[in-house]
């Protein structure tokens, strides 16, 4: 995976997802989920890669930059919760789509709460 298309059609894959451009710059792509709007991907171009920032968890965040030196701090981002994939065919596919499907697993809609009744008011 190394261009935006193709990171566009892995995360349009993923269930209730759109795509965005609310910084009115044909560079920067942001994937969102349709329930709540929250982002999970932002792909652009930067020198002469496409990157792709996404959410990671903070015991997870580590792991993948030591991982691969194209996983860095995120670009433009808070660098204790997004990483930075640089698409720079270092990173194996299957790893770069793992870290797309787990940044939007964190940000998902999550099901509805079921509010629980006390049977046993007076």
């Amino acid at each position: 995976m190394r261009t935006r298309e193709e990171v566009i059609k892995y995360c349009q894959s993923l269930k209730e997802v759109y795509e965005d451009y609310p910084f009115h710059d044909s560079n920067w792509t942001v994937m969102r989920c349709q329930g709540n709007k929250k982002m999970f991907a932002c792909i652009y171009e930067r020198g002469e890669h496409i990157w792709v920032n996404v959410k990671v968890t903070p015991e997870w965040i580590d792991f993948w930059r030591n991982a691969w030196p194209s996983v860095v701090p995120a670009y433009h981002m808070n660098k204790n919760h997004w990483n930075s994939l640089i698409l720079d065919g270092i990173i194996p596919e299957e790893d770069i789509k793992r870290m797309i499907l787990e940044s939007y697993d964190l940000v998902k809609p999550k099901g509805k709460k079921q509010k629980t009744i006390n049977i046993n008011k007076k």
